[in-house]
């Protein structure tokens, strides 16, 4: 006998394997986004500084505060209006940071 005309919006069998370590491998699923932290040719290490050294916001903070030093002591004479207005950008962005940072360490 033949099956009748069957649709079916659903996989027969509902159920999910959750391994809680595959959480934090790229391309996981968070919620109703997917996140995507790109192509690495060794996660691992990848992995391994996030977790020794810092997230990535850490590590652009450390940059941001020796770009500051670095602006502090530039020769700003020598540079191109152009140079010196990217520089003035990056430092209002800085500042913006911090702010941030200040507002969020009182609350």
């Amino acid at each position: 006998m033949a099956k009748p005309f069957q649709v079916s919006l659903a996989p027969e069998k509902l159920w999910q394997a959750i391994n809680p370590l595959s959480l934090y491998q790229p391309g996981a699923q968070f919620g109703f986004f997917n996140i995507n932290l790109g192509q690495t040719p060794r996660p691992d290490v990848e992995q391994e500084i996030l977790e020794r050294v810092g997230s990535y916001g850490r590590q652009l903070g450390r940059i941001g505060d020796v770009l500051d030093v670095l602006m502090d002591h530039l020769d700003q004479g020598k540079l191109t209006e152009s140079e010196r207005d990217t520089l003035t950008i990056l430092r209002g962005q800085l500042a913006e940071v911090r702010k941030i940072k200040k507002s969020a360490a009182r609350t």
